[in-house]
């Protein structure tokens, strides 16, 4: 049944976690006298800052994490520090260049850990650590880093058209890291390979094969892909059982997954085979999902023989996502926005 398996994946907290952001997009929504520093064709609330450079654009990212998930798996915490910035990197079209981190400290034995994981990313990816800010004087242990990049051709999330095709890839080469649904496929992996990996995004952004990506986050694949379609103000029709997935891994779990690499794309019809072929010759599986639609909703559909089901995962006419139709139609309000309690609760339990 497919309406149970929808029901679950919208209640995901990842998926509150991203909905309770648009009080915060609303206050920087507009970017008043800051043309110095942007284009205004790249709006913020994307997955990087654009800024024009003398050649393309550098690109600026950050990831902040969840206290509970660092003091419980430190060294993964600081190894994720840098690997999701890079994957926020990649799927702007951009090579990352360097990192920098801010760490509170409670206890020096968890932050020892925190600083190898990081360093053993940051080696592995080939993207240095350049500085940051330590405190060993805190109650908590808290942590965020920032990285830098530069794209050739900028990748949004703001330009998905109706027609155009959706093609996921994800590397199946991993599994769950307990307790979260974080699937791991890059701390055992090599490092020239996972270098290569992320070189795809920008060279298929260089060859003009791709509309518009975005990284697979905390939110899972369907929340990922309503907030680009939310951004585009677009919706899509998506086919279950185009997804690929492991065979051991049930749909809500994948559905919810947050992969080390996984990327949601849209491009033109007839650049999709090799959008595919050039995923699929690195061993990432890579498969066309679906269609961008100008329906305002995301729909799911299921057809398995002659049975066919659908059901809707986000109506954007009905519920807010991130809010960027809303935006587009009125001014946002500058008044304090409050998040409800059960929102606020998901957040504290996701990495």
């Amino acid at each position: 049944m497919l309406k149970p398996l929808i029901d679950q994946v919208r209640a995901y907290p990842g998926i509150a976690s991203k909905v309770a952001l648009a009080p915060v997009i609303s206050y920087f929504e507009s970017r008043n006298g800051d043309d110095f520093c942007n284009d205004s064709r790249f709006p913020n609330g994307d997955d990087c800052a654009i800024l024009k450079a003398t050649q393309g654009y550098d690109l600026f990212a950050i990831e902040g994490f969840i206290p509970e998930f660092v003091v419980h798996d430190p060294w993964f915490a600081g190894w994720c520090s840098v690997m999701v910035n890079v994957s926020d990197i990649t799927a702007m079209g951009g090579r990352p260049r360097a990192v920098v981190n801010a760490l509170w400290d409670a206890d020096q034995v968890i932050s020892q850990q925190i600083f190898a994981g990081m360093q053993a990313a940051a080696s592995t990816y080939r993207v240095p650590v350049v500085g940051g800010h330590t405190s060993h004087n805190s109650n908590t242990t808290q942590l965020a880093v920032s990285i830098m990049g530069h794209a050739n051709y900028v990748l949004t999330s703001f330009d998905a058209s109706p027609g155009e095709a959706i093609v996921v890839a994800m590397d199946h080469r991993g599994a769950f890291r307990p307790p979260y649904l974080n699937w791991n496929a890059s701390t055992d992996a090599p490092s020239e390979r996972l270098r290569g990996d992320i070189e795809l995004l920008p060279s298929l952004a260089e060859k003009g094969w791709l509309t518009g990506c975005k990284d697979i986050s905390q939110a899972g694949l369907l929340g990922t892909l309503a907030m680009f379609m939310d951004c585009s103000q677009t919706g899509a029709d998506v086919f279950l059982q185009q997804i690929p997935k492991p065979d051991p891994v049930n749909w809500q779990e994948w559905l919810c997954a947050f992969p080390s690499f996984g990327f949601l794309m849209t491009c033109p019809i007839n650049k999709v085979e090799k959008v595919v072929a050039s995923f699929e010759n690195r061993d990432i599986r890579a498969a066309r999902i679906g269609t961008v639609t100008e329906r305002p909703s995301i729909d799911v559909i299921d057809e398995q023989g002659d049975c066919q089901e659908r059901e809707t995962f986000w109506d954007f006419e009905t519920s807010s996502f991130l809010g960027f139709r809303q935006a587009s139609a009125k001014t946002f309000s500058t008044e304090p926005s409050t998040i409800e309690p059960q929102q606020k609760e998901a957040m504290q339990c996701l990495l």
